[in-house]
């Protein structure tokens, strides 16, 4: 059980479970993965280098010797040293304090440090599910649900998937072993849906191979 919430009786949970209902899988998003892909820390960093080139090229431009020019690129080095710190401890910190859970009836998404939120989705809202696979494994799980069932972007962000702001698609955000994840939960809402006769949402899988990048009870925080 983690110090930051040693209050919850299962770890991820706030509550004991229900009778009957049991984890299949839990997992958290990779710090690393996280900095890189949800913070883009790569391309802070590659600004502030192009920022220290370009007031080396314009100072030795108008005429400054190289020293004195890149002793103004330097300057900007403290900047971009606590720019880059920060994001990278916001991803850390969201990792660190983030707990996905399967369960054979729901998925619980806890998450936040200073206010910590738990989100229940039942399965039986989910309309599909897809899945983006990085070369190395790595990738997200994102969630479809039936309409009208919706959750604000503001509340889920960084746990929701880009570029989807009218409708925003809970996902589980940069895991290490993406495939493994979209497995226990395509089986478990196949086995939701053949309890209800219902067809099974599909889980569809889209691989990055060049890049290392009102039906049923509503979503719920608990």
């Amino acid at each position: 059980m983690s110090v930051e919430h040693d209050f919850e009786p299962i770890r991820g949970l706030p509550n004991d479970l229900p009778p009957g209902e049991t984890i299949l899988w839990q997992g958290e998003p990779d710090w690393t993965l996280m900095a890189r892909r949800v913070f883009r820390v790569d391309w802070v960093a590659v600004y502030f280098a192009l920022l220290m080139a370009w007031r080396i090229v314009d100072s030795t431009a108008n005429g400054q010797d190289l020293v004195t020019a890149l002793l103004a690129a330097i300057w900007v080095a403290p900047i971009a040293i606590v720019g880059v710190g920060l994001l990278v401890g916001l991803a850390y910190l969201n990792s660190r304090t983030t707990v996905y859970t399967l369960t054979n009836r729901r998925l619980v998404m806890r998450f936040g440090a200073a206010l910590t939120k738990a989100i229940n989705i039942p399965y039986k809202i989910i309309e599909s599910a897809a899945v983006n696979k990085r070369a190395d494994g790595s990738g997200d799980v994102a969630l479809q649900l039936v309409k009208p069932n919706k959750i604000s972007i503001v509340l889920l962000w960084p746990h929701a998937r880009p570029g989807f702001i009218s409708q925003p698609q809970p996902s589980l955000r940069c895991l290490r072993d993406a495939t493994r994840a979209a497995a226990v939960l395509a089986e478990a809402l196949r086995q939701t849906h053949e309890q209800s006769h219902a067809t099974a949402p599909r889980v569809d899988e889209k691989s990055q191979a060049t890049r290392g990048g009102g039906v049923g009870a509503e979503p719920a925080l608990a």
